[in-house]
């Protein structure tokens, strides 16, 4: 259609599926061509179609596209869409937009660029209803068909005083159903105990207070309760996934990734591994320095040299375990740091739990290895139970403390714990095996 320039086939296309549907068919297009087919749709239309192009893509359209048109584009979208997307745009690009939006949008677009990345105000929306609690419900009725074109969501009506203070909030619902009293006042109508966040608050406390209290939305206000914004629940899913995406990345030990997996170059992605590798091989070089300390040990016993994956496999794998979840649960807010004292104290238990477990699995093992010396099960047994509870227990803390320090416990992932239990590990076998074979 391109090729031809059928105009009306291309027209067509813009309006017969869902937008999400013909972004999709346009995916094998290039930035200019998505662009020519676009421009064949209506306005709004071409709003909701470039909405659902991929981001990077998105991108490439407003710096390489004619500045005007542009523009237009850029002033249709939902303002916490179009903040998200001139983030990652070249900021000449963004100056010279910027002169060619309408005066609203543009103030729009500046206030909420000052807010940092990451917090409420970044990914909060600006269009959203709002009424005065002196209205009534017939006087509201009037007042939202006015507001609703440009509203992104009437899930919600928010109510405010004068001075654009949040009082309230009134559902949908609630306002349809009170249609039988048609005098009766917002204020008399509203939902005073709402939950609300600040427009400083990082953007995961705000997911999870969504989560929590079940919400299609959440109003976002300044520390004097003024109405700035609210988060819709579409915007929440988008923190969430980004959230437990850089959450799997830690625990992987691997540095976020700014981009996705096939298009970030081979030198970012070898770079971002690359770094934490490096600290992981210097554990496993002082693991073997420690081994090296003990190469005597192994004289006066070769049968030690047999237990040693075991030994600290186990312990790796248990403080893997204890440090996931504890990391999980900070993150869901499942647990606090007020809570630490319960936490080493069920890990303790459980690693005593799993210790005396893998220690009675391992007699068989040791028994067949080392001709039936008791001294030498002795020795395996007494090794895994200590090195399992100093998994769980480390496991558990080093994430608690890196989040007492400020940093994200995610840092503290699994290849760290097991790198740290590794030398651990060595250190208490050795240290047994002298204590009990000589």
């Amino acid at each position: 259609m391109l090729q031809s320039q059928d105009e009306t086939a291309l027209r067509e296309f813009c309006t017969a599926l869902h937008p999400a549907r013909t972004a999709e068919f346009m995916e094998g297009l290039t930035a200019t061509e998505t662009w020519q087919v676009i421009q064949h749709a209506e306005p709004e239309i071409r709003e909701e179609i470039f909405l659902f192009v991929e981001h990077d893509k998105q991108v490439r359209i407003i710096e390489t596209q004619h500045r005007q048109p542009v523009a237009a584009l850029i002033a249709l979208l939902p303002p916490d869409d179009r903040v998200d997307l001139l983030h990652d745009v070249e900021p000449e690009v963004v100056e010279a937009l910027l002169p060619l939006l309408p005066v609203d949008e543009r103030r729009d677009v500046l206030r909420l660029l000052e807010h940092p990345e990451g917090t409420a105000g970044a990914v909060m929306t600006t269009e959203f209803a709002k009424l005065s609690d002196s209205l009534t419900v017939v006087e509201a009725f009037d007042e939202l068909r006015e507001q609703a074109a440009e509203m992104e969501t009437i899930y919600y009506i928010y109510v405010v005083d004068e001075t654009e203070h949040l009082r309230g909030v009134v559902s949908a619902r609630q306002l349809v159903s009170a249609m039988g009293q048609p005098d009766r006042r917002l204020g008399e109508l509203m939902e005073t105990d709402i939950a609300a966040v600040l427009v400083e608050e990082h953007q995961e406390d705000v997911a999870l207070k969504v989560a929590k209290f079940d919400l299609l939305a959440i109003p976002v206000v300044d520390a004097q309760r003024k109405m700035l914004g609210i988060i819709t629940h579409d915007d929440v899913i988008d923190v969430l996934r980004e959230e437990a995406t850089e959450d799997a990345h830690r625990i992987a030990a691997v540095d976020p990734l700014d981009e996705s997996y096939l298009k970030i170059d081979l030198f970012t992605l070898g770079w971002k591994r690359g770094m934490w590798l490096t600290i992981l091989f210097i554990f496993a070089f002082i693991t073997a320095i420690a081994l090296r300390h003990y190469e005597a040990g192994f004289g006066m016993a070769s049968w030690l040299m047999l237990f040693i994956p075991l030994v600290i496999s186990s312990g790796g794998n248990t403080g893997s375990q204890s440090a996931t979840l504890v990391i999980t649960a900070l993150a869901t807010k499942d647990v606090t740091l007020n809570d630490w004292a319960r936490i080493v104290k069920r890990e303790l238990v459980v690693g005593l739990m799993l210790g005396v477990f893998l220690a009675l699995i391992g007699i068989g093992p040791a028994y067949m290895l080392t001709d039936g010396q008791w001294n030498s099960i002795l020795v395996v047994c007494s090794t895994l139970i200590l090195v399992v509870v100093c998994g769980t227990m480390l496991g558990s803390a080093l994430p608690l403390l890196f989040s007492r320090l400020g940093l994200d416990p995610a840092l503290m992932s699994s290849p760290f714990v097991a790198g740290i239990i590794d030398i651990l590990g060595i250190v208490i076998y050795m240290n047994v095996a002298f204590s009990l074979l000589t």
